[in-house]
């Protein structure tokens, strides 16, 4: 054994490591959307949860993933604790297949040459060549993610190859060989092995490929591997448990403790079933035999799959300890805390969820912030004391809103890789703040009706009708904002920018009106400042309005980010026929609206 054997070895562990992450995450990427609707679509029947836990984990190649996934869409409220159970169960059977997959590594190919494709010597440069001509070569809209998936796969078993190289020329080492032996001779070392490997790695599937890897050393027997099997059961529930609790709710730690609690129960079923079988002999011509890389898939398969369906029937006691181990916390209820749960950091590893969940609590902000100065405008006309404390008690959910949303989107931007999750999360991070511009101003609306209202005053009928002719703008202005935010809407988002200038003219002659009207006696000092107020937080919120449309045009048309400032300039200067007509059929709906002594 020598130096350059060892580099070989972990060389390509590392290869194979990260040609795992790399094609499990390009997995993950291109069926997010699917596996969330899927997921979504659970129903209270555990074996159809079961087969979908397994089909996804097949597809994703991660048990881990599967299973922080599931965390994430309890602790949003998606799915109950009860309706995780099965896919939990069904994780731990689909993380199977990437053993089944690696023992390609055993296929003799000498019987024919077709065979030879199937070989992992093959398959690695064909995945590596498919990959960098999906990645260099082709423009389709998801041929980089394809092809990172492809180059993974070819990573994966470059590396595999490396380590089995290796591990051959390490097997005329005595110390190699007295290593694996002893394991053998000691169940609890092998036990604690494949725990230890597994928790470090934080996956069952690259341990299990890694032991695959050293069964070319021709050293390992049955009783040597399975108890490093069943330890790598441990020590990857033990990592998912850790993940699910990381600021998570009570159900959601509760989905990684029912983890734990069924692999637990796979050990102690596992070691009590081979323990018998062994003492009547049923295991006499495996006990000592050399495994190689077929055997531990097989057996890895039927460790999963015979617990699997043995415990199946202790889903429902698995729930009970659970809660009997996380306690339920007594913590006061908002209103918005559903979407607020939505926002879990599980949801990291899979982009297209945790931007599905920032675009429904961004949508909830915006219509809290809409109805909230909707509500705050009627006060004008009818003050009412519980009113006003609803408008300042939502505008503090609106607030809590925005920081969780602004925090969610500065933690999830390290995570994204693909340009176009990219360009979604940087109009999310400048729309959060113009959501709560909007909102801010209602609280400001309510206040001047509170100070009309315990003045016992009023405004005159002309400085009342302008008023109703600019909230009438106001409103359409908003549910234009919506449409655009909504729909991803370029023709709303557009329109907003003709309507907000005609809101600006509005409010220019509503303050020469107004002050006319103040040195003409028609209105008192209390009622001006008031009246400005008001004006000032239109102009707030259409400028908002403004910017949440200018980024919906930016996101949806990311050519014109390098020139969005001239583009837009361009536009209100007059170079865009159709912003031109916008602008004057609003002009000539609004200022048609205005009796004739606001003209003047």
């Amino acid at each position: 054994m020598s130096f350059f054997d060892l580099l070989t070895l972990f060389g390509g562990l590392a290869m194979f490591l990260y040609g795992m992450r790399l094609m499990g995450d390009g997995l993950k990427e291109s069926s997010s959307g699917a596996l969330k609707v899927a997921m979504e679509h659970v129903t209270n029947n555990p074996f159809k949860a079961f087969l979908l836990g397994l089909a996804v984990t097949a597809l994703i190649q991660s048990s881990t993933a599967t299973i922080v996934i599931t965390s994430g869409l309890v602790a949003a409220g998606i799915l109950s604790l009860h309706q995780s159970l099965g896919i939990i169960i069904g994780a731990n059977v689909g993380t199977t297949v990437t053993g089944q997959i690696i023992r390609l590594l055993d296929m003799d190919a000498s019987g024919g040459s077709w065979l030879q494709i199937f070989k992992p010597s093959s398959l690695a440069p064909i995945a590596l060549i498919l990959g960098i001509i999906l990645i260099m070569v082709t423009n389709y809209k998801n041929s980089r993610t394809i092809g990172n998936i492809a180059i993974g796969f070819g990573i994966l078993f470059s590396g595999l190859l490396n380590m089995t190289g290796a591990v051959s020329s390490l097997t005329q080492s005595g110390m190699f060989e007295k290593l694996l032996s002893g394991l053998g001779s000691n169940p609890f070392l092998g036990y604690v092995t494949g725990a230890g490997v597994a928790f470090m790695l934080q996956s069952s599937s690259a341990t299990i490929g890694i032991l695959q890897a050293f069964s070319a050393s021709g050293f390992l027997t049955f009783k040597a591997v399975y108890p490093v099997i069943v330890g790598i059961y441990l020590g990857d529930c033990v990592t998912t448990a850790i993940v699910c609790s990381i600021g998570a709710k009570t159900d959601a730690k509760r989905v990684g403790i029912v983890n734990i609690l069924f692999n637990l129960s796979k050990t102690v079923l596992v070691f009590a079933v081979v323990g018998i079988l062994h003492q009547f002999g049923v295991l006499d011509s495996l006990w000592d035999k050399t495994v190689n890389s077929g055997i531990i898939a097989n057996t890895n398969t039927v460790f999963n799959l015979g617990c699997a369906i043995v415990l199946f029937p202790l889903l429902n006691t698995y729930e009970k300890m659970s809660r009997r181990i996380i306690k339920d916390a007594p913590v006061p209820e908002n209103k918005y805390k559903e979407k607020l749960d939505g926002l879990n950091r599980a949801f990291f590893a899979t982009p297209a969820l945790a931007l599905n969940s920032c675009y429904d609590l961004l949508l909830t902000q915006f219509r809290a912030a809409r109805a909230n100065v909707g509500l705050a405008i009627t006060q004008l006309g009818h003050y009412d004391e519980k009113t006003d404390a609803e408008i300042n008690a939502e505008e503090e959910n609106i607030d809590l809103l925005t920081d969780h949303a602004s925090r969610y989107i500065v933690e999830l931007l390290p995570h994204l890789r693909e340009p176009q999750h990219v360009r979604i999360l940087d109009q999310y991070y400048r729309v959060v703040s113009e959501f709560e511009r909007i909102g801010d101003e209602a609280p400001r609306i309510a206040k001047a009706a509170r100070d009309l209202s315990g003045r016992e005053m009023s405004f005159s009928d002309m400085a009342q009708h302008e008023l109703n002719v600019l909230f009438e703008l106001v409103s359409n202005i908003l549910e234009r904002t919506e449409l655009a935010f909504r729909n991803r809407d370029v023709d709303a988002a557009l329109q907003i920018e003709p309507l907000e200038e005609v809101a600006n003219e509005l409010v220019s002659t509503f303050k020469i009106n107004h002050l006319n009207r103040m040195g003409s006696g028609k209105c008192n000092l209390y009622a001006d400042t008031n009246f400005m107020n008001l004006l000032s937080s239109v102009q707030h919120i259409v400028g908002a309005c403004t910017n949440i449309g200018e980024a919906t045009v930016i996101r949806v048309r990311p050519e014109l980010a390098e020139k969005e400032h001239t583009f837009f300039e361009a536009m209100r200067a007059g170079a865009d026929e159709s912003y031109n007509e916008a602008l004057r059929k609003a002009h000539e709906e609004y200022f048609s609206k205005l009796l004739p002594e606001s003209l003047m």
